[in-house]
């Protein structure tokens, strides 16, 4: 029997565990958070993947500030295949990183013009690391879940999307020239004890921002229906533009319940909203004005 993509596994779990039949979404308990780094949405849903995930491994990061948040594999059937394989077969090991938001006032989910990545900007494919500390190139996806709170400890989501890195940035070359070593700037300042840790702050696209993928669960991938199983309809083909020439061309699937009878396949083009901040150079930062108007020295 032909092995089942692991993403179209963990969108349909996540679907059924956070949504009732008719679309509702449907509330969980969380724990308090910790501190600053800890998420306890990141621990409730690889609890919930490794309750239901049969013969397949979801292993959450060692550490807060380690990418992906988990990685889903058949352990069986990755061993003897050769590296170069495993990149691009997403039915033995995925990444999934998980990009929590809340909801504004406005009822439009936040940061929905551009999204903070941090240190490690998003990516199609992103690099782990074998039992033997080797880099291991694999498929990554990134699950976009707006949370909102109902009382003291329960919430719900009102929006999820498990996103192929691909539609966000496919630039791998990008991807390692971020999350590699980078040389820091030491001996800085009039004593010699400052340094600059050279960490890169990326800005890139909110696929919730797409008015099509809010209030909505869906899979967002490269693969054409005619590839994809029963489990799934086909909702939206998206293309992306590349500035250099081309697209990049995507699929947008949802669990059969939730299309709506009759629906027609819909083309979006460029969905996702820019980041606000399209100029090259960064801004000063603020000035401190005080109401004094000084004489000019002479």
């Amino acid at each position: 029997m032909p092995l089942t993509d692991l993403t179209i596994e963990v969108f349909l779990i996540l679907r059924h565990a956070f949504f009732g039949k008719n679309g509702a979404p449907k509330t969980f308990t969380l724990r308090d958070k910790r501190n600053t780094q800890d998420d306890p949405l990141d621990e409730y849903i690889a609890k919930v993947l490794s309750r239901q995930l049969k013969g397949i491994i979801c292993q959450r990061s060692p550490g807060p500030l380690i990418s992906p948040d988990f990685v889903i594999y058949r352990p069986d059937d990755c061993l003897g295949m050769p590296r170069s394989a495993l990149q691009s077969d997403s039915t033995r090991i995925v990444a999934v990183e998980v990009k929590k938001l809340q909801r504004q006032k406005s009822g439009q989910v936040a940061r929905s013009t551009g999204l903070d990545y941090n240190t490690t900007p998003p990516c199609g494919t992103v690099r782990v690391y074998d039992a033997d500390d080797a880099p291991l190139d694999i498929r990554g996806f990134y699950l976009f879940a707006c949370q909102e709170q109902t009382g003291k400890g329960t919430y719900f989501l009102s929006a999820l999307a498990l996103c192929d890195g691909n539609v966000i940035n496919a630039d791998f070359k990008l991807y390692l020239s971020s999350t590699g070593q980078r040389q820091k700037g030491i001996g800085l300042g009039t004593y010699g004890d400052g340094f600059n840790r050279q960490r890169p702050m990326m800005v890139f696209a909110n696929p919730l921002g797409a008015a099509q993928l809010d209030h909505a669960t869906t899979l967002v991938g490269d693969a054409p229906a005619s590839e994809v199983d029963a489990r799934l309809g086909l909702v939206y083909q998206i293309g992306r533009t590349i500035p250099e020439g081309g697209q990049g061309f995507f699929f947008a699937y949802r669990a059969p319940n939730d299309i709506p009878r009759g629906w027609e396949v819909q083309h979006l083009l460029d969905p996702f909203p820019k980041p606000l901040t399209r100029v090259a150079t960064t801004q000063a930062r603020g000035r401190f004005r005080l109401p004094l108007r000084l004489s000019e020295e002479k």
